[in-house]
Parts: C-alpha cells; structure tokens; sequence
C-alpha cells in the first residue's frame, strides 16, 4: 500500500520552490516509499536525502540534474510523459536560464532539509558531468576539442547501440512515420549529395565526419573523392576502419583535425552536418569565411543545423544540457544562420525545414536505448545511459513543440557556373 505520509508531502513542497510551482505537475516518491502530488501524473522518485542534498547546495536545474544523473533521482514509466509534465509547469515552462529560489525560498528548502536529515556536505558531482572550462577559453581550439571528445568518446559501441547499422547522429529524413530509420538515415545521406549536385570526380570536404557515414555514401555511391574530419579520435578510428572495409580507401580519407586547419583546398562542395551547433556565435563568422575560401568558384555548401526557434533568451551553463551533453554548443536561430552565411559571400539556393523529421529520429533513437538498456548501461555507464535518454526524449519533445528546429541550407559561392532553372529535382 502506498504510504499518504511520510517524508513525500514536505519533499513536494521542496521540489515546487526550485520548479516555481505550487502544484507540482508528477506524483512525487520519497525514500521511505510515501508519495504526494497528483495520482495520475507521471512518477519521479527521490530514492535518497542525497537527492535533495545536492538541490540544497544548487537550488536549480544543476542539482535537479546531478541527482538524476546520479540516479537519486528516477523517472518510471514514460520517459516522454515525465519530461513533458515536468516542461509545461514553472520555471522549466519559461525559456532562459532557470530561475534561482529567493532568499527567503531557500531558507525555506534548508528548513527542510534540516527537517528531512539531508544537510550536509556538498556530494561530488557525478563522472559524467562535462569539465571543459580546465582546457581554456570558450571555442579555443583546445576547448573545443574537449567538449567534442566528452560528447562523442564515450565508445562507438554505445553510439552503435543508440543510432543503429547507419552510424549517422543527426536528423534522418522520413517519407513518413513507417519508414524506419536506416531507410530514413540513407534517404538523408542521398539528399544531400543531391542537393551538393555531386558526380565523379569531385572533391567534397564533409565537416564534422562523424563515423564516416556520409563520405562512404558520398564515395560508393557518386564516385566522389571525400576528406571526412572530426575531433574525435574514437570517431575518426572507427570511420578508417568502415572505409576500410568497404573498399574505399582510395576515395576517402579521414582527419582528426579541426576545421579552421584545414588548408588544403580548394573543394568542390562541402557538407557540414549537425557540427555548426558546436561552432559558437563568437565564431561563426570565421567559420563561414573559412568554408568560403575552401570552396571553388561556384562550389556549393550545405549546412544543416539545429535552431533555437524561442527567440532571444540568455545561455544557462549551469542548465542540464552544457553540464551533460554539449559542453559549449550554441544554437542559433535560422535567421542568425542565413544572415551570417550570406555575409560571407555566399548565395542561398534554398532552405529546407526538417523539425518534424527530427522529432522522429530522436523518438527511434530514445527506443533503441530503453529496449536494449542493460547493455547501454554496460557499454557506458548507468548515468551515462540515463543522461542520453532524457536528452533525447527531451529534445524530440521540443522539436514536437517548436521549441527547436532544424534546417538544410544549400548555397553557392559566386563566380562559377549558374545553379540550373530547376534546382529541386532531389525534391522527386
């Protein structure tokens, strides 16, 4: 039977100071099995007084998040119908940075804590969290280099496990909801060549390779000649071995190396997938100069990233993502994006919105983690695992509402052949 007192109805009390609330949206589980909060919503559990130890010591999202990643905090049931509960109430229903408590709010959560025997010292953040500002400025190339090795070299095994046979960690491209992601990841890969108009013989420069998923398709399907880089060194092992094994070494070749490197253009086209979210506002304008001068006359460029679509809003690093998943990632908004692009000399052929198509890889991906959890947790760690789940149950949920976006934007430098009259033939 479940217990109606106990720690549980003094704990929700807690729990709505930091979300700003005074309904809390979840059925609330404490340690010594009591619950408090509506019976039909989703369930969270604090399985421990560390839980609300570290919310005392960081009363915002950051303690929410160390407790969860450190599986004080549990979310059962849908991961989906938790989060969305969670989103739509108090401060996580309102974009920026997440609100601290008030002086006389925080009196109240130590009161209690003192109640609740949860003061003390303040626990170690759980291995997972990123560290990125030991390796020196923001977008620094040492930096940056950090924050893409704690995103991406966490084992190939795991991300096998995540993103399937295709290997490919951005938005696939569905002819509808049926289709299944490995035909929807190769529908992807195709559009692009496509758009880039690639044929034998050209050189194309695929920015932020991942684990070569794009140069093999590039190669063995066009005939192209692709130089993949990346920062990962675990990224980069695996991609070698797969053009190795599909007989494309000779077309292909991969390079730990950062893109402001690269000097050895000029190229005939350039892919640049799901990586210019890690490129930061302060460098964008040299990361589209730098794109620009490695094209030839007429070289087209396809950049697909994620948008922030909510408007201006002021970056949190203590929020879940920065400390969890993308140390230093910036989203901008598509309008940032074109204006940047065409700043710096390029011409748009055309822009197309894929929100919804991002929606449903993030769905299947979140399905290969919780229908193979055991070994997700083997491969990585428990938080590990818990971290991709949220994150990719949360960012489907956000692309769901319009919160994000995502977008192919195709463009041409100017001075070599016109673009043909009828550009959208990969639209067929």
């Amino acid at each position: 039977m479940t217990k109606t007192t106990g720690v549980a109805p003094k704990l929700a009390k807690a729990l709505g100071i930091v979300l700003g609330t005074d309904q809390i949206p979840v059925r609330l589980r404490s340690w010594d099995g009591s619950e408090a909060g509506p019976a039909d919503a989703p369930l969270i559990e604090f399985t421990s007084r560390r839980a609300l130890r570290r919310i005392l010591w960081s009363p915002g999202q950051l303690g929410l998040s160390r407790a969860y990643v450190a599986g004080e905090i549990k979310a059962h049931g849908d991961i989906f119908a938790a989060f969305a509960a969670l989103s739509s109430a108090g401060k996580f229903a309102q974009p920026g940075p997440f609100s601290k408590p008030t002086a006389s709010e925080v009196w109240t959560l130590v009161k209690t804590g003192v109640r609740l025997g949860a003061l003390g010292p303040n626990p170690a953040p759980p291995p997972e969290e990123a560290r990125v500002e030991k390796h020196g400025r923001r977008h620094s190339k040492k930096r940056d280099a950090a924050a893409i090795s704690h995103h991406y070299d966490v084992g190939n095994d795991f991300y096998r496990l995540v993103l399937g046979p295709s290997l490919v960690y951005s938005c696939a491209v569905w002819s509808d909801e049926n289709a299944g992601l490995d035909a929807a990841q190769e529908a992807k890969l195709d559009l692009v060549c496509r758009k880039l108009g690639l044929a034998p013989g050209m050189r194309v420069l695929d920015v932020g390779c991942g684990w070569g998923s794009f140069a093999l398709h590039a190669a063995g399907r066009y005939g192209v000649s692709v130089v993949g880089i990346t920062l990962s060194t675990e990224q980069a092992e695996l991609a070698r071995k797969r053009v190795a094994e599909a007989g494309l070494t000779e077309l292909v070749d991969i390079r730990v190396q950062d893109y402001r490197d690269v000097t050895d253009g000029p190229y005939d086209a350039i892919s640049s997938i799901g990586m210019s979210e890690h490129v930061g506002r302060e460098q964008l304008g040299r990361y589209v100069s730098q794109l620009h001068g490695l094209l030839r006359p007429g070289g087209r460029l396809l950049n697909h990233a994620i948008s922030w679509n909510a408007g201006p809003t002021e970056e949190d690093p203590d929020s879940f993502i920065p400390r969890y998943v993308f140390p230093d990632g910036e989203m901008l908004s598509l309008g940032e994006m074109v204006v940047a692009l065409e700043g710096g000399g390029f011409e748009v052929l055309d822009v197309e919105a894929l929100r919804r198509h991002y929606a449903l890889t993030l769905r299947a991906w979140v399905k290969n983690i919780e229908e193979q959890w055991d070994e997700a947790v083997r491969l990585t760690s428990d938080g590990r695992a818990r971290i991709w789940r949220l994150y990719m149950a949360a960012s489907a949920l956000g692309f769901e509402g319009g919160l994000t976006g995502v977008n192919q934007v195709l463009l041409q430098k100017a001075g070599g052949e016109e673009p043909p009259l009828r550009l959208r033939n990969w639209a067929e």
